[in-house]
């Protein structure tokens, strides 16, 4: 899709310096006025325990480093919220066989979301061509662990410890202050409670 006042090298409207810097560099996107998504190579400098072949021009590719299963329910309410105890799927030679149903994949990588900057995260395609699909919530400034998110299993699939399922990626964003939530450095060893409970 061509956003309007651009086409496929520059931008072709405007005086340049009265341009925002992200559409003077070339960066400019649609889904954010004025703003832009970052490059894979900056986004892959606020990750940790990367190898080459996970930065891509646009994002990061996160790993699966545990998939669990929920067994308990949880509570999401107006005084706060639980999370359903989980269990971790067994491997065989450190693959996962995942039947049809609803999974927590929980990624190897450290990410530490700067600020003025807010995290997607999409599936890799390569999931949703056989089936699967991969649910998250923001990312919000501030943010800094190794996340997690929803895996949905429409067909068996095998997955391997290790194997790269989604992509990271960073836009510029104005905000009012950082994330401070209970999730802040999970899994990292800085205390987030889930870490007690997995």
């Amino acid at each position: 899709m061509r956003a309007a006042g651009l086409n496929a090298d520059r931008v072709d409207t405007g005086s340049p310096s009265t341009l925002p810097a992200a559409v003077r560099n070339g960066f400019y996107s649609p889904l954010t006025p004025g703003g832009m998504f970052r490059s894979g190579s900056y986004v892959a400098s606020c990750l940790s325990d990367l190898a080459d072949e996970q930065v891509q021009p646009n994002g990061v590719d996160l790993t699966a480093a545990k998939i669990l299963e929920q067994v308990e329910p949880g509570r999401v309410g107006t005084d706060g919220k639980t999370v359903g105890s989980r269990e971790p799927v067994a491997t065989d030679n450190d693959v996962f066989g995942l039947d049809p149903g609803g999974y927590i994949v929980q990624y190897a990588e450290t990410i530490a979301v700067p600020e003025n900057h807010v995290g997607f995260l999409y599936p890799r395609s390569t999931l949703l061509r056989n089936s699967c699909m991969l649910n998250t919530a923001v990312w919000d400034a501030g943010y800094e662990g190794r996340g997690e998110g929803l895996l949905q299993v429409h067909h068996p699939i095998r997955i391997e410890r290790g194997a790269r399922v989604a992509q990271f990626v960073l836009a510029e964003a104005a905000h009012n202050g950082v994330y401070d939530g209970s999730y802040q450095g999970e899994r990292t060893g800085a205390g987030a409670p889930r870490d007690e409970r997995e």
